[in-house]
């Protein structure tokens, strides 16, 4: 009978694939397992700053290694590593010599360096997040590109329309506005059974900036809210990856720089 078993893992098996593993890096994240949260945390990065995900860049990369991890066990899906969680995480574009070099940090360590091409002879389309800070409502359309295929429920919902509120500064909902299309949505989708036909996130966040009468800078106060809007309405009590919450946070952190 005990061969039908099946195979307890080896302690090879249960090792994380760590930083220092697929990055040049030193110092203690170099001993840190990659976690779901912080290649989410990556994603929402390079898409604020360079428009998409790069194909095998750093995200990428963070995002397999965290995939592994996870299905090894090792790394549960909302962990977060110290680092990340206290440092963040950058990425940052110089034009040295007619080139666009962008720069991308974990917890203060440079996991990668490159030429940013969005294709082999053109570089990306510049993103106003330098000298411009991210605000609520691209940090919302970020949500849209990196969990766009979510389907929208009362937790998205609170954190939206925590995020409209502190773009506005008003405590109502606006009218027809972002929070509103958002709460239908999620009244709608908890009627519908298919997932494939429930309003999704990419759905509604794609043009969120326009459905903002005003609009400002993600600041960290900003960011906690919309995290504690997200909890509160979340039974997990957790945030999703890549999502409202993820960018707001994101966007805070790039704009601390």
């Amino acid at each position: 009978m005990s061969q039908e078993q099946p195979r307890r893992p080896q302690p090879e098996d249960q090792e994380p694939i760590k930083y220092g593993d697929v990055f040049q890096v030193s110092g203690e994240i170099a001993n840190k397992p990659i976690t779901p949260q912080d290649a989410a945390t990556m994603q929402t990065a390079e898409n604020m700053v360079l428009g998409k995900i790069q194909k095998g860049g750093p995200a990428a990369v963070m995002q397999s290694a965290a995939s592994v991890n996870e299905s090894r066990g090792v790394v549960s899906h909302y962990d977060v590593t110290s680092d990340t969680g206290d440092q963040g995480v950058t990425v940052s574009e110089a034009v040295v010599a007619g080139h666009h070099i962008v720069t991308e940090s974990v917890g203060g360590e440079v996991v990668g360096q490159y030429v940013g091409t969005g294709t082999a002879s053109s570089p990306p389309p510049p993103i106003s997040v330098g000298d411009d800070q991210v605000t609520i409502g691209e940090a919302l359309e970020a949500a849209a590109i990196s969990a766009g295929e979510k389907p929208i429920d009362q937790s998205d919902a609170a954190a939206v329309q925590a995020a409209e509120v502190r773009a506005t500064g008003r405590m109502q909902v606006v009218p027809g506005g972002v929070a509103a299309k958002a709460q239908a949505a999620a009244s709608q989708n908890a009627r519908t059974m298919r997932d494939e036909d429930k309003t999704k996130l990419g759905d509604l966040l794609m043009d969120a900036s326009t459905l903002l009468p005003r609009d400002k800078a993600v600041t960290r106060e900003d960011a906690e809210k919309v995290i504690g809007a997200e909890i509160r309405n979340q039974p997990e009590l957790a945030t999703y990856p890549g999502g409202v919450s993820a960018s707001m946070a994101a966007a805070a952190r790039l704009n601390q720089k």
